[in-house]
Order: C-alpha cells, then structure tokens, then sequence
C-alpha cells in the first residue's frame, strides 16, 4: 500500500468513478480531479473521504498542482467533447504535468484494439497518447479496455421495449467489461505498480454474443428481448461506423482465460450477472 494520495483525473466520469470507488473500498488515500468541486457527485466523494480539487484535463497547471506529492495518477481521456484532436491535447498536458511533477507511476486508460492499426478515430487517437508515454520518461501502464457492458445502457428505452440494437451478427461475440472490474484492476495498479510498470494489460470479463446478451437481458427484465442487427450503414457517425466495423472483423484480442488465471482477485463479471443487477425487475 502506498503511503502518498493517488490522484484519479475526471472522477466523476464512468471511468474516473470506478477507480475512486475502487480505491476508497481499499482505504486508499484518494485525490480526485473534477470540474467543479461543487457538484453533487463531487461533494459525495468528499463525503466518503476523497480529496477533491478542481482542474481540467487540458490545464497543465492545474493538472500539475493536482498531481503534486502523489504516488500515482489514473488517467483517461475524451474525444467525445471536443474531438479526437482534443483528446491527444489532453493526453499531452497530462504527461506534461506529470513530467514536471515527476510522478512515480501514471496508469493511463486506453482502449483494446488501440495497437492494432485499427482506423477507428477514437482508437487511434489513444494510440498517439500511448505513444507519447513511452516516449517519455513518466513510469506508467496502460490499461486497454474493451467494450463495456453499461454501453447497453445507451439503448435504455429500446430494451425496455424488447429490442436490443447491436450492428452485429447475432453469434458474434463481443469482448466486454464491467466498469467496476477496470476498477478494481486498476486500483490495484495503482497500489502496488513495480509489476506493472511498463506494461500494456488489455481488460475484458466476458465475451457474450449479441443473442447471449438479448436472452441475459430478457432473463433479467422477466420478457423478452430480441436482438436487432442494426445495418452498419445505418450508423452515421464515422467514428461509430469505423468502430463497429472494426468489431465485427478483426475485433478486440483479449486472451480471456489467460487474463483471469493472472489475476484471480478481480471478480470478472460476466455479462448475465451484471444484467440481472442492472436491468432486474422492478429497477
């Protein structure tokens, strides 16, 4: 266990959350960096013990003053706000930063995939972060998950319905992962780096179908979900469109078994007991 605060960037975010819960369960010292301190989400996290500063993941000044004294840093970044373009100037101002701090370790989350010359836009731009990381001289590791399982969420209404609209064939397998499981891996990376360091570890807890995901979903919701083939066509976004290309062909490579066996403290959630959490009846 480290002695010195962790720092998670973007707390309140999907990511950002899973790590800081992850951390404060193990009664780490946690310093979170989030917009504004005085949101709901960050003021809960001051509630339950977490050190909440203010900053932006393209400040490099408050990103430095957020990183001062700490023994690690997650790290995530965005091109959904503002573009791919963006998110490297994120990535970029966060290593800045951390090379200004000296920061021991810095756990930087990319994607599955991001080396494998995908063409995916917001794949590729992580591979440019990663790349810049180890040409620096920040240790850190890079953790690649895949696709997660709360994405199902984003079809709420539809699933409600009865649909589940995936762009893929229906005995397609798809590599995914709970949120809590990146989590918890890497707050473990976090506390106990040396065997990390260096390392590029891509994460992934289950590898349902789109009909395995449709029956979980059912099962869950006590009736039926049907799974809907969406036409990649359809899909407008480019970004979007080259990312659902890239799964239905090459797709992500995660060695499931392999990564279980090596780590068997992570609870790897499969997709059916996360749905029956997440979508039981009477939610």
């Amino acid at each position: 266990m480290v002695d010195a605060p962790v720092l998670v960037l973007a707390a309140t975010g999907g990511q950002g959350r899973a790590v800081t819960d992850a951390l404060l369960r193990r009664r780490a010292r946690t310093r979170v960096l989030v917009r504004d301190p005085g949101r709901a989400a960050a003021r809960e996290l001051a509630e339950r013990g977490a050190e909440v500063v203010a900053g932006s993941l393209s400040d490099r000044d408050s990103l430095a003053a957020a990183m001062r004294g700490v023994a690690g840093v997650f790290a995530y970044t965005t091109p959904f706000e503002a573009g791919v373009e963006a998110e490297v100037g994120q990535g970029r101002a966060i290593l800045s930063a951390a090379t200004r701090e000296r920061v021991p370790h810095l756990v930087f989350s990319s994607v599955a995939g991001a080396d494998q010359d995908s063409g995916v836009p917001h794949f590729e731009s992580k591979a440019r972060v990663e790349a810049d990381l180890a040409s620096g001289d920040v240790p850190y590791t890079v953790l690649g998950p895949t696709y997660f399982f709360d994405n199902a969420l984003g079809g709420e209404e539809r699933i409600l319905d009865g649909f589940l609209d995936l762009p893929l064939p229906p005995d397609r397998p798809l590599q995914q992962l709970a949120r809590a499981d990146l989590g918890a891996f890497a707050a473990e990376v976090m506390l106990d780096p040396a065997p990390y360091t260096g390392q590029r570890i891509e994460l992934a807890g289950d590898a349902p179908t789109p009909a395995d995901m449709a029956a979980s979903l059912g099962k869950a919701l006590g009736r039926e979900v049907r799974h809907v083939q969406t036409p990649l066509a359809a899909i407008g976004n480019p970004d979007m469109h080259a990312m659902w290309a890239f799964l239905d062909g090459p797709g992500y490579r995660v060695d499931i078994p392999a990564l279980h066996d090596a780590h068997p403290d992570i609870r790897w959630t499969r997709f059916a007991d996360w749905a029956d959490r997440a979508w039981a009846v009477g939610r």
